[in-house]
């Protein structure tokens, strides 16, 4: 059986807004199902160090850190319409990025197979220079840049989001720098806004940026068919030496905040894929990274079925049932990426 990393930490509870859809009862209900059924007791549990500036200055601006230090410092405020601080949100927002750091290093150190990083807040809303989307600092991209400083071996990192909503702080991040592969499934068009077809990479990095801008109603028969005949082949081309997910549970159905209607087998299909992508390209190198999710059984059962797949468990759970609904349209945007990536 696989050792898998749990990173966590308590204090991730501390970035909290009653009311708001980003609260710290995400992650607490996450934390009591994994206690409930007794897998927090399978896992290997790491606690982070909040990570250093240095470390985020590999993907944001001095100037970014310095704005969310001191809105978190005046105390109760906003960054944006959508992205609270408090005075503990600089912090627990390093605390986070540690957690995905730390998820790394013990993959990549051999202390573990692969990872779960359950964190908060979130981060692949947060561009080099702007907190934006809930999120105040890019937990993954600064992940990837860390394990391509830390070990040699690592050069190439595939970076998958399936959050539902588009990840444009990681692809700003990567956009001209091919080194790192990042392919996004998103609803479109649709919050931030960004994440069409057309947008591919720029400079050296062009091609290496794939959107999967997806109408609303595509459901797993949609996310499987992406994953077959796009995912794959572009991740073989590539040939990562890590793969990092940026895993939200806000496709689901039954997600307040959109209506990809996606359900928590066609995820737990997707994952396994994941993981079986790791295996047969990277040596099962592969981090799970907390995103978006706001429906918290479903997003308690997301990550249950995660650590499940990760740990090459037969297992599944589904409290709120699976949806049977047609891939709407998705064909032609598999046609569409297949010759915009010459992926045939």
């Amino acid at each position: 059986m696989a050792i898998t990393a749990y990173v966590t930490h308590e204090d991730y509870r501390r970035h909290h807004l009653e009311g708001h859809p980003e609260h710290a009862g995400r992650i607490e209900r996450v934390w009591e199902l994994f206690d409930e059924t007794g897998m927090s007791q399978r896992l290997k549990r790491i606690e982070p160090q909040p990570a250093d500036v240095e470390d985020l200055l590999l993907v944001h601006t001095a100037r970014q850190i310095e704005r969310v230090r001191r809105a978190s410092e005046r105390g109760m405020g906003r960054i944006d319409p959508d992205t609270y601080v408090r005075p503990e949100s600089y912090e627990v927002a390093r605390l986070a990025v540690g957690g995905a750091i730390a998820a790394v290093d013990a993959v990549l150190s051999g202390e573990a197979d692969n990872a779960i990083a359950l964190v908060r807040p979130p981060g692949h809303h947060a561009t080099p220079d702007r907190a934006m989307g809930f999120c105040l600092f890019n937990n993954t991209a600064i992940a990837a840049r860390v394990a391509q400083q830390r070990y040699p071996s690592i050069r190439r990192v595939l970076i998958v989001d399936n959050d539902v909503h588009h990840g444009n702080g990681t692809q700003d991040a990567f956009y001209e720098d091919p080194s790192v592969l990042f392919v996004s499934t998103h609803q479109y068009p649709f919050y931030p806004g960004t994440g069409a077809v057309e947008e591919i990479g720029a400079g050296p990095g062009r091609g290496t940026t794939i959107n999967m801008p997806l109408r609303p109603g595509v459901g797993a028969e949609g996310f499987q068919l992406l994953y077959e005949r796009v995912l794959w082949p572009a991740a073989r081309r590539f040939k990562p030496d890590l793969i990092l997910v940026s895993a939200g549970f806000d496709a689901h159905w039954a997600d307040p905040l959109a209506m990809l209607q996606l359900d928590l087998r066609g995820y737990h299909t997707l994952t396994c894929e994941l993981t079986r992508m790791a295996n047969e390209l990277c040596d099962g190198r592969i981090v799970f990274v907390m995103e978006g999710g706001y429906d918290l059984e479903v997003l308690a059962h997301g990550w249950l079925n995660t650590a499940y797949a990760l740990q090459q468990m037969d297992e599944f759970s589904d409290p709120v049932g699976d949806l049977d609904v047609e891939a709407r349209g998705t064909e032609a945007l598999v046609e569409q990426l297949i010759k915009l990536h010459h992926l045939a």
